[in-house]
């Protein structure tokens, strides 16, 4: 049974036993500013775990996409993703852990058709000192449901991880570990269960690969140890208890079961194959990958694996409406876009590929999430645009770094990387370990020291100079100015938000304007670029200014900097709209400008490129006039 089958199966298996089967959620939850992503089932349905009524009942279903950040550097073995489903059902104050133990284990066996014997689970010990008793109850049901399936489930006691890890399975079937492995609450563990909260304790089901996947150096084997034989597929939470004021527990009156199971696991399961990434929603990707390499999985896994992972989460991600940027949701997509494009370098796949990708990605989905087909054109080009953008840096970035290949890689030279080509800190430090490069011992202090004194000489190049690089405030000059701002907005347009301001100097007669960009514009870029400008002159965009806060000018409005830290504490904002319209323009500039865009226009002047070169490595200049 392949991954859709199970999904499909599961919503039909629960909605037979009453279950109303709901839509997922978005993977960014605009409702909910404590976290970034969607990680887990049961986050968007919390406030009715908490006591809100659910307007289809007690009885709930789904199939939830999740994204969880943190597990960026985990890809690359067999069992993490960032991008993954999670197969849930809640009973909210309904049925309690009888039902669920029983319904999730017969699915298991009866419909994905695991073997019995190859199952294992865990359960809460108690905890004394708070006076929680050891989960009994659920070991109970649990050994009476392998009983049905002719397997003797003995109960084995390890208390924590790292007992396991000295003691082994002892020959058990269910295991009692403490509350670090079987507790569930908002803030962790026991102690850390916020005041008034539901809590409870939860029992883990695994499934055993056998001793050849084994790693000895974890320790013996049991469920709770990560030497890769066991692999958790489900979680049962049974929200029993409720943390007084005090720091007490009571037990509830009414009681919830959370119910939460990878899909992705649980198909690895189903083949039998300790590696998720064989399962039938990503090995067409890897399939693909294969064939345009000319490379197999076997000898090039991690790469496939991290390229698959991050590609399959950004197509959700941009489906869910984010795109790349340098801040918050944004800059983990575009991390994930650019790990791939450097993943794909080490196959050897040097031109854009992300397209074919795509599509094969939405079409895994197509039955199940339409909205990945409907939104797969401007998936397709926002990813393109990124892939793009970063591909004309990252040669030239590479190609600098094999310069290190014996010497090792200082923090002055990772600082050169990243102001010269644009590279990202962390890309840098992983492309060196592809590479084997060294880093030298104090590499972060180097490259520390360099960001302060970039951040110096800004602020010492800005002295006694006009506002923004004016050498006089004649009219002329203001249009021209003001004609900066909208070339910087159409650059951001046109080229990507790698582009960086590195400088500008204005007089009577053109303007120029220093960029990052690793090559010469076509001549089809400098006229997209030259056209925008003239629309927005032509619209007659009033510009305004109004004082703010340096973080909420740039965290906030967005606006953008050129030398972010040397600023005060306030910062002037220049603005750039129609009335009620969206900004094209949002800028810190100490002014002056003209009042409105159609002022450059003038005698019927246009705005129109002259020049565009090279001012230095990675900087582009751009000559302009208004005639």
């Amino acid at each position: 049974m392949n991954a859709q089958e199970i999904r499909k199966k599961y919503l039909e298996y629960m909605n037979e036993r009453g279950h109303a089967i709901i839509e997922r959620a978005p993977l960014k939850l605009d409702n909910d500013p404590t976290t970034l992503f969607t990680g887990s089932g049961m986050q968007p349905l919390l406030p009715f775990l908490l006591g809100e009524k659910h307007p289809k009942g007690y009885r709930l279903t789904d199939s939830q996409t999740c994204f969880r950040a943190q597990d960026i550097d985990d890809i690359g073995d067999n069992r993490h993703t960032t991008f993954f489903e999670m197969l849930g059902n809640w009973s909210l104050g309904d049925y309690f852990k009888q039902q669920q133990i029983e319904w999730f284990f017969d699915f298991l066996v009866e419909v994905v058709g695991l073997n019995p014997e190859k199952i294992y689970v865990s359960c809460f010990i108690g905890d004394e000192m708070h006076n929680i008793p050891k989960d009994t109850e659920a070991a109970e049901i649990w050994q009476k449901v392998f009983a049905k399936y002719g397997v003797d489930a003995k109960i084995v006691e390890l208390g924590s991880a790292e007992n396991g890890d000295k003691l082994g399975l002892q020959d058990g079937r269910i295991f009692f570990y403490d509350d670090k492995e079987n507790w569930w609450s908002r803030g962790g563990g026991i102690e850390t269960t916020p005041l008034g909260d539901p809590c409870g304790p939860d029992s883990e089901v695994f499934y055993d690969f056998g001793e050849s996947a084994h790693d000895p150096s974890f320790g013996y084997a049991h469920p709770a140890s990560d030497s890769g034989r066991f692999m958790e597929i489900g979680n049962q939470v049974f929200m029993q208890y409720k943390r007084l004021q005090d720091g007490s527990f009571e037990p509830l009156v009414k009681k919830n079961v959370d119910f939460g199971g990878g899909l992705e696991r649980i198909a690895a399961a189903a083949i039998d194959s300790p590696d998720v990434f064989k399962i039938s929603l990503l090995k067409p990707i890897i399939d693909h990958l294969e064939t345009i390499s000319g490379k197999k999985y076997a000898s090039h896994t991690q790469s496939m694996r991290i390229i698959a992972d991050h590609l399959r989460a950004s197509v959700f991600l941009a489906t869910d409406g984010v795109t790349p940027s340098n801040k918050e949701q944004g800059y983990v997509m575009r991390r994930l876009v650019r790990r791939a494009i450097l993943k794909a370098s080490d196959l050897g796949v040097e031109s854009n590929y992300m397209r074919e990708i795509a599509e094969i990605i939405a079409d895994i989905y197509d039955e199940d999430y339409p909205e990945v087909a409907k939104h797969s054109i401007s998936t397709i080009e926002i990813l393109e645009k990124e892939e793009r953008v970063f591909r004309q840096t990252l040669k030239k970035g590479l190609r600098e770094l094999e310069r290190f290949a014996n010497d090792g890689l200082t923090g002055n030279e990772i600082f050169m990387l990243h102001d010269t080509y644009g590279f990202p800190l962390e890309l840098s430090i992983e492309a060196a370990e592809t590479q084997d490069i060294k880093l030298s011992e104090n590499w972060r202090a180097e490259f520390d020291k360099k960001m302060r004194e970039q951040r110096e000489r800004s602020k010492s190049a800005s002295k006694g100079k006009f506002k923004g690089g004016l050498e006089d405030h004649s009219k002329e000059t203001l249009k021209l100015h003001t004609a900066t701002h909208l070339l910087n907005a159409a650059l951001h347009e046109v080229l990507g938000e790698e582009v960086a301001q590195k400088g500008s100097n204005v007089n009577t007669e053109r303007l120029r304007f220093d960029f990052t960009w690793g090559e010469k514009l076509t001549l089809e870029q400098i006229k997209k670029v030259e056209d925008i400008v003239n629309e927005q002159i032509e619209k007659d965009l009033t510009v305004s200014f109004a004082e703010y806060p340096v973080d909420y000018a740039l965290n906030e409005l967005k606006a953008i900097g050129v030398f972010g830290e040397k600023y005060g504490e306030t910062v002037k904002v220049y603005t750039m709209q129609k009335e009620n319209g969206v900004p094209f323009s949002v800028e810190i500039c100490g002014g002056p400008h003209v009042e409105h865009t159609s002022e450059l226009a003038e005698n019927g002047k246009k705005f129109k490129i002259k020049k565009e070169q090279s001012s230095s490595a990675g900087v582009r200049r751009i000559k302009a006039v208004l005639q």
